[in-house]
């Protein structure tokens, strides 16, 4: 039988009785149980729970009285109804102890089977109700255990959520008010529950007729949202994001309004930022064009030949370039002076060997950052061709103090050879004088027979300290080995802007290398490695917004030697490749082909 049939129970010393019992009672959904002692009953009572139990009166050692006694006495058993069965005279005695003892009735032997079915009934019945009160009760149980645990979760999402809940009844009086509400608005539950949204003074009236709209709409409209400042309880405004669910009590058809607001202070601010860094970066980017453009007007009017204008030009496109990555690495806020001199170096433009200097550690703006760059690569192209680095003697003093708020700069040459003035101002020392302001009190050359003395006033961003600061060792640049040639290699470019690989190609033809392939995409890159051996490859740091690490494995497979050329710093380049050479964009054809020629030979 199934475990939800309803039991009853049988107790009587002789089997017989108790199998004719129960072939009376018999029926669908009942489970009788036998019992020969008082033990045996008590024993069956402590696993099962019975709708009724027939107990025999006279029973060998404990008797039926004696076994109702029992078990009104105990807890579990105190509560299932007992009939006595008797074959004995209908004692009033006898009945009134078996009352007494907590029996709800008698029958007598011979068993009357409408009686017995009758009065079995009426418990079978009850059992069911109890079975099913039970059943739902249990139901009940889970199902409230379900809604605690639920109410829990959302409950702790509410408290844990950045959003602020708040539930308003229809007159906006604040009915709930959460733990993220608290921490937006600094105003506890306590101090906003039972006030209307415009008490306290966190939301504006006319936010508030925003809300009043919401709820006059009703349902009809039942999801609305909105943008609108608010105030914290410190007096401090946020700008906050709104949701608002109109919702109807089923019961009377009242509205109310649940809101769910996000504070989005910060990411306004972040996009306020945005706009006015893109509008920076615009100007940056059309400020820098134009330097660009002047540099190549004024270079190409003062050039005898394209050969030259090519190198000059180049030159300062580069100084340009490597100053505003000093400038990228900060963020654009300032750059150290030493840092400007050690790129001149770098460039190849400063011989580290044969330059002096010395001067406080000071930081120069992002404008005198790029003049300065330009400047220096002007005194050093200059010395390297008509003064002191043009002769191995030669060296260059640079020296700086800051007075007030104004760096004072001087380049003193030594050892080179005789100076006189200049018949005509080239475009150098015009560069030179543009960039430090075009004032004569800023800028000052002093053509000395022993070599010339430029000094140059800037205004100086921080003056960190009063000691000079140790400059790193620089390797000398070999300047007579700035160009070797390719010879008939075979070379790769792998490089998305058509008009730099054009440029590359022919930099890289002249140079004379037989062929140049070119790939834009990493499909064609790749084919183009698995296709055709190549001695040499340059690759670009990005492609069309893709990085560019599974080329460089291909080409590593391939061994096939090769550098980035990219505007990218080192740290956006493909980190398993640390030690892969790094051209900057711009760059200059006599420092991309030593790089070259030396992955070749290696």
């Amino acid at each position: 039988m199934p475990d939800d049939n309803i039991r009853f129970l049988i107790v009587d010393d002789i089997r017989e009785n108790m199998i004719a019992l129960e072939a009376l009672l018999r029926r669908d959904g009942l489970q009788v149980d036998f019992a020969n002692s008082a033990s045996e009953a008590l024993e069956l009572m402590l696993v099962h729970d019975y709708a009724l139990a027939f107990l025999d009166v006279q029973m060998p050692e404990t008797d039926g009285y004696e076994l109702a006694e029992l078990m009104r006495g105990a807890e579990r058993t105190r509560g299932v109804p007992i009939i006595f069965v008797t074959a004995a005279d209908r004692d009033e005695r006898r009945r009134f102890r078996g009352y007494e003892a907590g029996a709800v009735d008698y029958i007598f032997k011979p068993l009357d089977p409408v009686v017995l079915k009758s009065k079995a009934e009426v418990f079978f019945r009850i059992g069911e109700q109890a079975r099913d009160l039970e059943r739902q009760r249990d139901e009940m149980r889970v199902l409230a255990h379900h809604r605690d645990v639920a109410i829990s979760r959302l409950k702790a999402h509410a408290d844990n959520s950045p959003l602020a809940l708040i539930e308003c009844d229809r007159e906006l009086t604040i009915r709930s008010w959460s733990m993220g509400a608290e921490r937006i608005f600094s105003r506890s539950a306590v101090q906003m529950l039972g006030h209307h949204v415009c008490d306290e003074g966190w939301l504006s009236d006319d936010a508030a007729s925003v809300l009043r709209g919401w709820v006059e709409r009703g349902k009809s409209e039942p999801r609305h949202s909105a943008e609108f400042p608010a105030h914290r309880g410190d007096g401090k405004q946020i700008h906050c994001e709104v949701y608002g669910s109109i919702l109807q009590d089923p019961s009377d058809g009242n509205l109310s309004l649940s809101l769910q607001i996000l504070d989005v202070t910060e990411r306004r601010h972040a996009e306020e930022v945005r706009n006015l860094l893109v509008g920076e970066l615009n100007h940056r980017i059309k400020n820098t064009l134009a330097n660009v453009q002047a540099i190549a007007r004024q270079t190409l009017r003062q050039s005898e030949d394209l050969d030259g204008f090519g190198q000059r030009f180049a030159g300062r496109l580069q100084a340009l370039a490597r100053a505003h990555s000093i400038l990228s690495d900060a963020t654009w806020s300032s750059a150290p002076l030493d840092q400007i001199i050690n790129e001149q170096i770098r460039a190849g433009t400063l011989d580290a060997a044969r330059l002096v200097r010395s001067g406080p550690r000071v930081q120069l703006s992002p404008e005198n950052t790029l003049r300065l760059a330009l400047s220096l690569h002007e005194l050093g192209t200059n010395a390297a061709k008509y003064g002191a680095l043009s002769v191995p003697s030669g060296r260059v003093v640079l020296s700086w103090k800051v007075q007030g708020d104004h760096l004072h700069l001087r380049w003193e040459e030594q050892g080179g050879p005789a100076v006189t003035p200049p018949a005509r101002t080239g475009f150098g020392t015009t560069l030179i004088r543009a960039s430090a302001g075009g004032d004569d009190d800023t800028v000052r050359a002093e053509w000395l027979a022993a070599g010339v003395v430029w000094t140059i006033i800037l205004p100086v961003e921080t003056n960190l300290d009063d000691q000079p600061e140790p400059c790193p060792a620089l390797e000398p640049v070999d300047r007579a080995n700035r160009v070797r040639e390719l010879s008939g290699s075979h070379v790769l470019v792998i490089e998305d802007e058509p008009l730099v690989a054009m440029d590359i190609s022919h930099e890289l033809k002249a140079a004379g290398a037989s062929t140049v392939d070119i790939a834009r995409t990493i499909s064609q890159a790749l084919e183009a490695i698995e296709r055709s051996g190549f001695d040499v490859a340059l690759l670009d740091g990005n492609l069309s917004g893709e990085p560019v690490d599974q080329i460089a494995t291909a080409l590593t497979r391939r061994a096939i030697p090769f550098c980035f050329v990219s505007g990218y710093g080192r740290q956006h380049l493909p980190q398993n490749f640390q030690d892969t050479p790094v051209v900057e964009k711009p760059f200059r054809t006599d420092a991309l082909l030593p790089v070259l020629s030396e992955l070749m030979k290696s």
